[in-house]
């Protein structure tokens, strides 16, 4: 049965799943219509970028630890993204990420889940264009989702948004809904922030 969680609640990925080892980590959004003059330009769709930072003792060490479009593959082989969806038109999840956690190397204590819109500040596009935001972790044993966040707090403004982070606690997996929206207009500004 899925958790549905709210912003800022931490829950035990290991505690209830027992040998859990692979993850899904789906994110998805769907564009707000916009409403559009006879004679106004078609605006453009929006590009929303999911990407994964490896960290080190909370601290995000090295390029090579950023999971994104331009880097399919963590190093370790522990964490994949699946690819670029360039529209987030249609339903379920929009881009997915795949985390070993039995085999994550030790010394990565937290994965953080960031969201940024492409070319935001060129397109004029922000957070408040989005609706139906959401994350959440799939057991990949079986597909069955864990738990499920949806963001629904107004983000007019914001370029990007950090979404939750898997961080390992005492031995176990766990995971924090975060929702915090930021203006970073890219994955370069947004692992910044970790450094």
């Amino acid at each position: 049965m899925s958790i549905s969680l709210q912003k800022g609640q931490k829950v035990s990925l290991s505690k209830d799943n027992a040998g859990l080892s692979k993850v899904i980590v789906g994110l998805g959004w769907d564009e707000v219509k916009q409403k559009g003059g006879f004679f106004a330009p078609k605006p453009k769709p929006i590009d929303c970028d999911a990407s994964a930072l490896l960290l080190k003792n909370g601290k995000l060490v090295a390029p090579e630890d950023v999971v994104f479009f331009g880097n399919l593959n963590h190093k370790s082989g522990t964490v994949r993204h699946m690819g670029d969806n360039l529209t987030g038109a249609g339903d379920g999840d929009d881009e997915q990420i795949i985390v070993d956690l039995a085999s994550v190397p030790a010394e990565y204590d937290r994965i953080i889940v960031v969201v940024n819109i492409y070319q935001a500040v060129q397109r004029n596009q922000h957070f408040g264009m989005i609706e139906n935001a959401f994350i959440r972790l799939v057991d990949a044993r079986n597909n069955s989702e864990m738990l499920k966040y949806n963001l629904t707090e107004n983000y007019s403004g914001m370029l990007a948004m950090i979404f939750g982070e898997i961080y390992r606690h005492n031995g176990e997996w766990k995971f924090n809904a975060i929702g915090q929206g930021t203006n970073d207009p890219g994955v370069g500004e947004l692992a910044r922030r970790y450094q």
